[in-house]
């Protein structure tokens, strides 16, 4: 069986499972002896992620295809390094979580937290809450005039303990606010939740909009992540201060309809980026390289 060599600066569940493969071998690192005296070997696909360096320009443009996450990372790096668009493909992040029935998690959670299972659930979570845009969030959740809502944020114990200063600013929030330090089952918090708002300042696509979907969760994330690429203009965020989005989150959770039918587009949607599918385009790039 012919093999096809693959390298990466840094894993994700798509390369692990593609590690499995029999068709798959991982190019080994070189060592400092083989650098100076040894042929250099470039792995015929490449994965590209985090910031375009020299070593990842090399083993862009020395590779038989790169793979990358997104059309804005693709379009940087072909204008950057002038490589032909046929020598890179897009793969979004991979869902792989167990889907349960969001009205009997909802149920299970709202009995853990002693919260109404009528209530609705906005979630934050994240690894880094201020570049992800926590007090943003805080922001836009003080401005709901919806009532009947709990906001979730569940993050690590440092994280959560940093946010705890800033609380008390938010006085109307006080008795709305939940926080889950260390919580291990995250996936549950996406599928109870009605809502995820991420107003991040970070770049990098965000996999958890792609969760968030994939559960049933009306999404709203701003334009500077690259994972605007899957949601519709109505959840998109022009700043991460964009000022409508509170409107747009009451007009949601007013309108029973209309919040289903956004739930149910998103699941769709995200089903396209199940971990199954994903390996099957990539495995069809694999075939053709």
């Amino acid at each position: 069986m012919k093999k096809t060599s693959i390298s990466y600066k840094s894993s994700n569940l798509l390369i692990e499972n593609l590690k499995k493969q029999e068709n798959i071998e991982v190019l080994k690192k070189e060592n400092f002896i083989s650098s100076l005296f040894g042929k250099k070997k470039y792995a015929d696909v490449y994965f590209h992620s985090g910031n375009l360096d020299e070593k990842s320009i090399e083993n862009i443009k020395n590779s038989k295809i790169t793979i990358v996450n997104s059309f804005a990372s693709m379009n940087y790096i072909i204008a950057k390094t002038k490589i032909s668009h046929e020598k890179i493909k897009v793969i979004y992040p991979s869902i792989n979580i167990e889907y349960k029935k969001t009205k009997e998690v909802k149920i299970k959670l709202c009995e853990e937290l002693n919260i109404d299972p009528k209530t609705k659930l906005i979630l934050f979570t994240a690894k880094n809450f201020k570049t992800s845009g926590v007090k943003e969030f805080l922001d836009i959740c003080s401005s709901i005039t919806y009532s009947d809502f709990k906001i979730i944020i569940a993050g690590e114990q440092k994280q959560i303990t940093a946010l705890q200063f800033q609380l008390p600013k938010y006085q109307n929030l006080q008795d709305k606010i939940i926080l889950l330090e260390n919580y291990k089952n995250i996936d549950d918090l996406f599928l109870a939740s009605d809502i995820f708002l991420l107003p991040t300042y970070n770049k990098t696509f965000s996999s958890n909009i792609l969760k968030a979907m994939y559960c049933k969760c009306v999404v709203f994330l701003s334009i500077d992540n690259d994972a605007k690429e899957v949601v519709d203009v109505f959840a998109s965020m022009d700043s991460p201060t964009d000022p409508s989005i509170a409107f747009k989150i009451d007009a949601v959770l007013l309108d029973k309809n209309e919040l289903k039918k956004i739930k149910k587009e998103n699941k769709k949607l995200a089903k396209e980026f199940e971990l199954e599918a994903n390996l099957n385009k990539m495995n069809f790039i694999l075939e053709n390289v």
